[in-house]
């Protein structure tokens, strides 16, 4: 089984490179003639992609009995298919073609990175051993992650055009709405995301809340997204003052994913 969920974990990613590529060509070129089939190409290149990374996650889960939450590889590869499904969503509703390159290049380093850690199967330590709760707990999780990664694309080159006289990416609205959008998208998941946590801590370690460091990490982040919705429900946020604040967001999801490799905690087995 292992063989066959790693040879469609490679054809995932063989199969999202040239995605990337056609991209980058379509927008460097700029060529109206051929650039619809083009696009068109590197999206089916794309669900293809989460096709076959959905086969290798579902093997996996055959193979382990249990869902993708004992360690970082599984993390990181649902975490992938998090940015491509939300990525695609997104690019069925608004078409922009920069922010689903974006998105599909940190899907792409995700992999990469994926290729890189220990991939064998390992019996669960008792406080994983909650099987439904975790898979729900990750499952929302990769929800939150993938639609907070749209965000911060849609934020980074709302910024970079903003800064530039020529607007030949989006619109500057489009762009603070696609935001906006993902937002509203991750963050109930990311809620919920944190109560199945406090309640699988409960029952693994007999408290709800610890002050775990990646516990800690995470409230943090639901901090700053709530901060977000905040500002732009009640002050008016618009633009680039909210597009900053989601950069540090994002920077604060990556150092909650990471962060077993940087925390001493209960989460330092994952």
């Amino acid at each position: 089984m292992y063989i066959i969920e790693l040879s469609f974990f490679i054809a995932s990613l063989a199969i999202l490179i040239p995605s990337v590529i056609i991209f980058v060509i379509v927008l460097i070129k700029r060529r109206t003639d051929s650039k619809k089939r083009a696009v068109k190409s590197a999206v089916i290149l794309q669900i293809a992609s989460l096709i076959c990374l959905t086969l290798s996650i579902i093997c996996r889960t055959i193979a382990t009995g249990h869902g993708p939450f004992s360690n970082m590889y599984e993390f990181t590869i649902v975490f992938s298919w998090g940015i491509l499904a939300v990525g695609l969503f997104f690019w069925r509703k608004y078409r922009i073609t920069a922010v689903n390159l974006a998105s599909t290049i940190i899907a792409v380093i995700l992999l990469v990175i994926a290729l890189l850690l220990p991939s064998r199967y390992v019996e669960l330590v008792p406080a994983l051993q909650q099987s439904l709760l975790l898979s729900t707990h990750v499952a929302v999780a990769i929800v939150a992650y993938g639609s907070f990664t749209t965000s911060f694309v849609a934020a980074i080159l709302y910024l970079w055009q903003n800064s530039r006289k020529q607007r030949d990416i989006a619109s500057l609205n489009v762009l603070d709405d696609i935001s906006y959008q993902a937002v509203k998208i991750g963050f109930p998941f990311m809620t919920l995301t944190i109560i199945l946590g406090a309640i699988w801590a409960d029952i693994a370690w007999g408290s709800y809340w610890s002050w775990d460091p990646k516990e800690t990490a995470s409230l943090v982040t639901w901090l700053l997204y709530a901060a977000y919705l905040h500002t732009r429900f009640l002050n008016q946020w618009r633009g680039a003052r909210s597009a900053i604040l989601l950069v540090i967001g994002f920077c604060a999801i990556l150092f909650t994913f990471f962060g077993n490799y940087i925390f001493q905690g209960l989460h330092s087995y994952l």
